[in-house]
């Protein structure tokens, strides 16, 4: 087996599963696949995107050795970004509403962030000026991972190549959740780049239509439907786009764990339900359908 020289050395860019549990309940017709990619330490493919760009930004010489690294975000990405940062000797600052759970606040404070909390009356976007703002004052770098182009970039050098290497460039239709819109954006770039054909599909919750052109709203598909359409979004490769409900979410990722030992989070489990219905269509009968399921769920 041999010794790696660290944890990250033994994750890779993902692997593909095929939901054979899932096909055998559904009778699909249809090859279902999910690329994998939640084993990091934060349970998420946001652990190698973090690390990724921070290599990358390292690279271009806009990030500097030791420099700090400042973010507007308290999700999985901040999560991911925290531990990156500590690991690769970048203190990071995270800009967050103060009204953020206080649970949350110590969670990534553990990770090594530094928090600065803002006004939430003036919402995501005073929070990205803070982090901007403290990012010029200390010489620091704004990660900004919803415009800053290293995030698709990270999955078109990485993610994208990763899959047609797992499938040999034989697939039909990809599909991907959308948050900060790298994913969907880099893999399909690149995936279109180099084979003909191949459909990319965007999942959207249903409860916050906004890629669809309509209004945001609540939902429980953390990592999905950031309430605006990212900068990072290309909507010009995406030839579908498919709302699925938290409900679904939910359901399918219980599905998941207990046809196929997949343990996914409720984002993960909409794109596998957006990808299911595909599978179950009688019009891609024999066609070969690949879910981004990126983000897993701890019992």
């Amino acid at each position: 087996m041999g010794v790696y020289h660290d944890y990250t050395q033994a994750r890779g860019a993902g692997v593909l599963v095929r939901a054979g549990g899932l096909a055998a309940r559904y009778r699909l017709e249809a090859e279902l696949l999910c690329f994998v990619n939640f084993f990091g330490p934060t349970d998420s493919f946001k652990d190698s995107l973090a690390e990724g760009m921070i290599r990358m930004a390292e690279q271009s010489g806009a990030l500097a050795p030791g420099a700090l690294i400042t973010e507007a975000a308290s999700g999985s990405f901040a999560a991911a970004l925290a531990l990156a940062g500590y690991r690769t000797g970048h203190p990071v600052t995270l800009c967050l509403p103060a009204t953020a759970p206080l649970a949350r606040q110590k969670q990534l404070a553990a990770l090594g962030a530094k928090l600065a909390l803002c006004n939430y009356v003036y919402g995501r976007a005073g929070c990205e000026k803070r982090a901007a703002e403290i990012a010029a004052e200390r010489g620091g770098y704004f990660m900004d991972h919803y415009a800053n182009d290293l995030n698709p970039e990270y999955h078109r050098r990485v993610t994208g190549p990763a899959i047609l290497q797992a499938t040999d460039a034989r697939l039909d239709f990809i599909v991907a959740g959308v948050g900060s819109g790298g994913t969907i954006s880099g893999v399909g770039e690149h995936v279109k780049a180099w084979t003909n054909g191949v459909q990319i599909v965007a999942v959207e919750p249903y409860e916050s239509q906004v890629l669809s052109g309509g209004f945001a709203g609540q939902h429980g598909l953390a990592g999905l439907g950031c309430g605006f359409v990212p900068e990072n979004y290309n909507p010009y490769i995406v030839d579908k786009i498919v709302p699925v409900s938290t409900g679904d979410g939910k359901k399918l990722a219980g599905e998941a764990l207990l046809c196929d030992g997949l343990p996914l989070c409720p984002a993960s489990g909409a794109v596998l339900a957006a990808a299911l219905e595909l599978a179950r269509a009688p019009e891609n009968r024999g066609k070969r359908i690949v879910a981004l399921t990126g983000g897993k769920v701890s019992y």
